[in-house]
C-alpha cells in the first residue's frame, strides 16, 4: 500500500497569522514539506502559525520532531488545533503537551476511536 502524501494549504488569517491545514500523512517523507510551507508563510509575514491536524492521518516522531523545531525556532508562536486522540497520546506520553501550545479538543474533531459494547 502506497503511503499518503501530505498536503498543506495555507490560509492567510490576519495581519502576521497564517493557517496551515494539514490533510495526509506526516512522517519522515513529508515533514520537509510543513518545515519547509512554515519558512514560506512566515518569510511572507506571517510569524505567528496555526497548524490544523484535523485531516492528518498518521504523524511519527519525524512529525513530532517538526512540531518542535517550529515551535521553539524562536520565528513565532506555533498553535496546533485539531489534534486527534491518537496524536493527543502522543504527544503526552512524550512530554511534547507541556512545550507545544496544544488546542483543547472540540466537537469537530472526529477520530477513529469506536465504542465497543
Amino acid at each position: 500500500m502506497r503511503p499518503q502524501l501530505l498536503s498543506i494549504e495555507v490560509t492567510r488569517l490576519a495581519v502576521g497569522h497564517a493557517r496551515l491545514r494539514l490533510t495526509g500523512d506526516l512522517d519522515f517523507d513529508t515533514a520537509p514539506e510543513l518545515l519547509d510551507a512554515a519558512t514560506r508563510a512566515r518569510a511572507d509575514g506571517c510569524p505567528e502559525l496555526t497548524i490544523d491536524l484535523v485531516g492528518l492521518g498518521l504523524c511519527d516522531s519525524s512529525g513530532l520532531s517538526a512540531f518542535l523545531v517550529l515551535s521553539q525556532g524562536g520565528a513565532g508562536p506555533v498553535r496546533l488545533t485539531g489534534v486527534g486522540v491518537r496524536l493527543r497520546q502522543l504527544l503526552d506520553r512524550t512530554g511534547l503537551t507541556e512545550l507545544l501550545a496544544v488546542e483543547q479538543p472540540t466537537a469537530h474533531v472526529v477520530d477513529d476511536v469506536r465504542e465497543v459494547g
